[in-house]
């Protein structure tokens, strides 16, 4: 591995790559410490101090949030609002490409339908932020943040800064893509998760007690530090594994006859993703179901007389059974549904035939359509499965063991997800530019023959 990482900085041109990468992320790193002007930094510290780790349906709507900003409440940032207005963008325009006509047809135009939705989502990015901003402002405001009579002024500065702060991280993700490796929004998101992870080593060590037979209140002793430790590595590596799990379906090739040579005849296979829809249905669902506990608190906070909202509070705890429950169908619904967006078998057994090749055992056409669907189809209840249980079992981490639920989110959900998946993403671009040069990958598998040792 360390053969491997050196040979990374012997290559000029990947050298480059992975410093110029390195470098923007540090910039995305820096300008969370560059706060919105107008605003009392003291005093919002205060506020997150005290209130920002209550274990409530608003705080941990507010702790999922930022992990994907990467920032905290403890100030306001230029890049609060971080990358996830132009997340929802994209996902917004994706959806609204299968039901609208005109954006159906611009994504059928190749690179050039391409770059006018690339011009249509970064529009959008700046609407969502403009409205996430202001909402933001409403709610600082409120709680008089503000410095005394700058109000107008903080509200206008902070909507120009945090769009401008997001617009400027989008722009880092594309430098990223076209200059560095790697996808650039994924690695931003990824920066954003992996900075709060010494928080959290800091936060589980500071409860440890390794003393024989402490019983001390919520002190983790030997035991539940050796089981956090495997179950860590245990479900990172259950998450490698479907990450990178296909089902491969064997196509064939028609042979053709150019002149005197025989053409085609080889056998090749389709991929087809275990866990297709990625990080989305855990996305999905996570924001769904953020919203019941935080209206239902909210309600039974206001009318603390009704006894049915407070029953529902009861009954809508993240850690709750019936909680879960929803939570795990809405991933397999949203699991399904984004298949069905994303996966096209129709479209899949039309290029097949125009390619002259052919699914061993079946007519090209409507039978390798309907074949691919029912494969895809099952092959998915397997990875909703799983994501279904890497989404709960921070939950049961942190009820089971009395752990901080903002450590055991480290142990699974969407964070980690998206962790591995970028990493794996990352890796297999650095090895097939060292393949591409005759050095040696991370993998065995990806060695080739004669390669540098």
């Amino acid at each position: 591995m360390f053969g491997t990482v050196f040979n990374i900085f012997r290559i000029r041109d990947l050298r480059n790559k992975v410093l110029f990468t390195v470098g923007l992320l540090v910039i995305y790193r820096v300008g969370f410490h560059i706060p919105v002007p107008c605003f009392d930094q003291a005093a919002i510290a205060a506020i997150a101090k005290s209130r920002g780790g209550a274990d409530t349906p608003l705080g941990r709507a507010a702790e999922y949030m930022q992990m994907f900003t990467g920032g905290t409440l403890q100030q306001s940032s230029l890049f609060g609002l971080g990358i996830m207005p132009y997340i929802t963008a994209s996902i917004i325009l994706m959806l609204l490409g299968e039901i609208v006509p005109a954006l159906k047809k611009l994504r059928q135009e190749g690179q050039t339908g391409h770059k006018k939705i690339q011009e249509y989502t970064r529009y959008l990015t700046v609407l969502i932020c403009v409205i996430q901003a202001l909402m933001f402002m409403k709610l600082l405001g409120g709680r008089g943040l503000m410095y005394p009579g700058m109000y107008g002024r903080a509200v206008l500065m902070g909507v120009v800064g945090m769009t401008a702060g997001t617009v400027f991280l989008m722009w880092l993700g594309e430098q990223i893509d076209e200059y560095g490796i790697g996808n650039g929004i994924s690695l931003i998101i990824m920066a954003g998760i992996i900075a709060r992870m010494p928080w959290a080593i800091t936060t589980l060590w500071e409860k440890v007690d390794l003393t024989v037979g402490a019983s001390a209140a919520g002190a983790i002793g030997l035991d539940k530090l050796l089981f956090l430790g495997a179950s860590f590595i245990f479900v990172v590596a259950g998450a490698i594994l479907i990450t990178q799990g296909q089902r491969r379906i064997p196509i064939q090739q028609a042979k053709q006859m150019r002149g005197r040579r025989v053409y085609g005849g080889q056998r090749h296979y389709i991929p087809l993703r275990v866990n297709h829809g990625g990080v989305m249905p855990i996305i999905f669902a996570s924001s769904f179901m953020m919203f019941p506990p935080v209206i239902i608190s909210q309600l039974a906070q206001r009318f603390p007389a009704s006894g049915i909202l407070a029953s529902l509070d009861e009954t809508f705890r993240m850690e709750g059974y019936t909680y879960n429950v929803l939570y795990v169908v809405l991933i397999f619904l949203f699991a399904y549904f984004w298949v069905t967006v994303q996966f096209q078998p129709k479209e899949m057994a039309k290029n097949l035939r125009d390619a002259g090749s052919f699914i061993p055992g079946l007519r090209p056409g409507r039978r390798t359509a309907d074949y691919l669907e029912s494969v895809m189809t099952r092959i998915t209840y397997y990875g909703a499965s799983f994501l279904a249980i890497i989404a709960v079992v921070p939950t049961l981490v942190a009820t089971l063991l009395d752990i901080d639920w903002r450590v055991a989110t480290f142990l699974g959900g969407t964070g980690l997800l998206i962790v591995v998946s970028v990493s794996l993403d990352l890796v297999q671009k650095i090895e097939a530019n060292l393949l591409m040069r005759s050095y040696d990958g991370f993998s065995e598998a990806g060695r080739i023959k004669g390669a540098y040792s």
